[in-house]
């Protein structure tokens, strides 16, 4: 039986989701300085009052926005990266799906150009760290523990990672031509990635001796 109580708090949840789609919406599109809380009330059809009872501020109202787009984008490539099949290529198609995800304009304008000085660096770096890094360390720790990485620190490898990815992000975002740039952060990653790669282990000399005298 539907009572009063959750009736309200459906409507309540309804109405804060409205406003942070339209202020995804208009952050993305005339970024922060530019958008007014009277533009993100109005976009989705309520008030003012309706805003400030959900939201302290314009920052409180940005930082639930950037939530919402690193959620949304996050849980796309966690999809990727767990799903069943080979380690390696579900990682290589993660990382892939990531440099993708730097294409889009709300990843691009709120999360990676916005945040940083809307946020401050340093509240910026621990929402990174609770949404890509965290995924990032899963990937590569699944990865040492199959045997597809070298049997390096995990916590350093993920941080050296997660600061070329975040730098081929930057580049990817200011870039003038972002689909070029994409395309030579993508290239790039894949070779450092591999580079940590295990390699078969070179045949012992009679074995490569008795391959000769097999041919």
């Amino acid at each position: 039986m539907v009572t009063v109580r959750s009736r309200r708090l459906e409507y309540s949840e309804s109405t804060r989701q409205a406003l942070v789609d339209s202020a995804v919406e208009l952050f993305t599109k005339r970024g922060y300085a530019g958008t007014s809380l009277d533009e993100v009330a109005k976009r989705a059809r309520l008030t003012k009052g309706a805003l400030y009872h959900h939201f302290s501020g314009k920052q409180a109202l940005f930082e639930a926005a950037f939530d919402s787009v690193e959620n949304t984008f996050m849980r796309k490539l966690g999809e990727i990266v767990t799903a069943p099949g080979d380690p390696w290529e579900t990682a290589m198609a993660g990382l892939r799906a990531y440099v993708r995800v730097c294409l889009e304009p709300s990843y691009q304008r709120i999360v990676i150009h916005e945040a940083p000085v809307v946020m401050g660096w340093e509240r910026w770096r621990e929402a990174e760290e609770h949404f890509s890094y965290g995924l990032l360390r899963t990937t590569i720790e699944v990865l040492v523990t199959s045997g597809e990485l070298e049997q390096l620190p995990v916590e350093t490898m993920s941080r050296l990672l997660f600061g070329a990815l975040s730098a081929g992000a930057s580049t990817i975002a200011g870039a003038s031509d972002p689909r070029k740039a994409s395309a030579e952060v993508e290239r790039t990653i894949i070779r450092v990635v591999e580079g940590l790669r295990v390699r078969e282990a070179p045949a012992p000399p009679e074995e490569k001796r008795s391959r000769s005298r097999r041919r």
